[in-house]
């Protein structure tokens, strides 16, 4: 068993509620680990110390009288700064929101505490949370914990890193981009996109957003699948508004053995370049499956032109990420558009197009969505799953320099535009389609590599399901050297 740091959040509840360790004693450890390892990573950047120790000594009196608040007893959980605690900053990392202090907690945060976790402090994100890099202004820049000179990952950067040095017994983050996939992939971690609108999304919002967010989900990031499926099945079902009406019911899975799974595997595609050494782990996963009597077709995906599939996200994308602009960025960028040739359809082009687009033409790219989400839905009539890259590459060196469209990175030995990765965040996430992002083993040179599980919409049971099998008999979490 992994020493107590890097247990899973089940197991630590299960020790304290078995009184192995006391929630203040646990609390106190991990917070330890904060001081000692976190200067050198800069994961945990909002600290409610006090607070926690205060819930932590109540989380003992209230054991000591055995009552047990929830699953997640006595937990130290941190999570990602875009969500709102009372009392605590949200910023997104937006310097003009610095004194934007939360007077409620966000939903999940609430059910959180509900389960019984101890909420000690807030994990780093990128400007505005879009970047595969987790760096701001207000709070500086945050280290994979692999190897320092290269990112965690974004946006929920801060959350993977502090997951996988220790430092903390759960996270939860948020994703339109690949952001719980991407860091879990980056960092060695567990990530769960979940099924669009099944986790309340109400106070993980820019100040002025109450309105869902198209394609935008939260969801958990663990160090095991136990801890995905307690923490979704905590953070899950409708808010109060919405639960007079309907109440959530994910369809069990059938699938218990891997030889009851049917898969497809997909190792790269058309214009979305994946590095070998990704390749290389990915396709030793699909070997492994079929020495396991896994039912595996390398050859098999939906009835979805892969390109399209990237258009048609990368325009509801910036189209549902448009209301972020001032009017005068606005005005800027209707200019810029109508300057682009017809011809240009680079990913600057398409997302500043996309920026500005008139709401008859994001009624033609949601029809456009909504025909390829029939096709999934048709696909996984045949196979559960679809096995594919999280990204492009291993954890991708720290580069700061200019804006990210503008930035490249390395695939088999080529320079090609960093924005080329959105694909394996689009080609199921545009379809609110549910991806657990789950360890594969390492590059030569000892970087984590995930692979991303996609089931259909409502599936997430399935998708966790294949998630713990391999977590059982293929590769598990392991620490980062350096953090004992």
């Amino acid at each position: 068993m992994l020493d107590t740091p890097f247990r899973s959040a089940k197991q630590l509840a299960a020790d304290v509620r078995k009184k192995k360790i006391g929630c203040l004693e646990l609390l106190d450890l991990y917070l330890a680990r904060v001081e000692k390892y976190d200067g050198a990573l800069n994961a945990v950047v909002v600290r409610d110390f006090d607070r926690a120790r205060t819930r932590a000594r109540a989380a003992d009196r209230a054991l000591a009288r055995r009552r047990v608040w929830g699953p997640l007893h006595g937990v130290p959980m941190t999570i990602k700064e875009s969500y709102d605690i009372a009392g605590l900053p949200t910023t997104w990392g937006v310097p003009a929101y610095t004194r934007n202090v939360a007077t409620k907690n966000a939903v999940a945060v609430d059910r959180l505490l509900g389960a019984g976790v101890v909420l000690f402090g807030k994990t780093n994100v990128p400007l505005f949370l879009a970047d595969w890099q987790s760096y701001n202004a207000i709070y500086g820049t945050t280290n994979n914990p692999w190897d320092v000179a290269r990112a965690p990952g974004g946006s929920s950067g801060g959350s993977a890193a502090a997951l996988a040095a220790g430092l903390t017994g759960l996270e939860a983050g948020s994703d339109i981009g690949s952001s719980i996939r991407n860091p879990a992939h980056f960092c060695g971690v567990y990530g769960h996109k979940p099924t669009w609108g099944i986790v309340p999304r109400t106070g993980q919002a820019l100040p002025w957003q109450t309105a869902a967010v198209d394609i935008d989900v939260v969801g958990p990031l663990a160090r095991s699948t136990d801890d995905l499926a307690l923490a979704l099945s905590v953070m899950a079902g409708p808010e109060a508004i919405e639960a007079a009406g309907w109440q959530l019911r994910l369809p069990p899975t059938r699938q218990k053995r891997l030889r009851d799974f049917k898969v497809a595997l997909m190792l790269d595609a058309p214009g979305a370049a994946v590095d070998r050494e990704v390749q290389d782990r990915l396709q030793t996963l699909g070997d492994f499956l079929g020495r396991r009597k896994t039912k595996v077709d390398d050859r098999a995906r939906p009835a979805v032109d892969p390109g399209e599939a990237f258009a048609v996200y990368t325009r509801l994308l910036r189209a549902a990420t448009s209301d972020r602009q001032s009017d005068a960025d606005f005005e800027q960028n209707v200019a810029i558009a109508r300057g682009l040739a017809v011809g240009d359809q680079s990913y600057y082009a398409r997302a500043t197009r996309a920026a500005v687009l008139s709401h008859r033409d994001w009624l033609a790219a949601n029809e456009t969505r909504h025909r390829m989400r029939r096709a999934w839905a048709e696909f996984f009539t045949t196979y559960d799953l679809l096995l594919c890259p999280v990204a492009g590459t291993a954890a991708l060196p720290h580069d700061h320099k200019g804006e990210r469209h503008q930035r490249t990175v390395t695939v088999n030995g080529k320079r090609v535009p960093v924005t080329d990765h959105l694909f394996w965040a689009g080609y199921s996430g545009a379809f609110y389609l549910p991806s657990t992002a789950a360890p594969c083993g390492f590059t030569p040179g000892g970087l984590p590599v995930g692979v991303q599980i996609v089931g259909p919409q409502f599936g997430d049971l399935r998708c966790l399901a294949l998630a713990r099998e391999l977590e059982r008999e293929f590769q598990a979490f392991v620490p980062p050297p350096g953090y004992a």
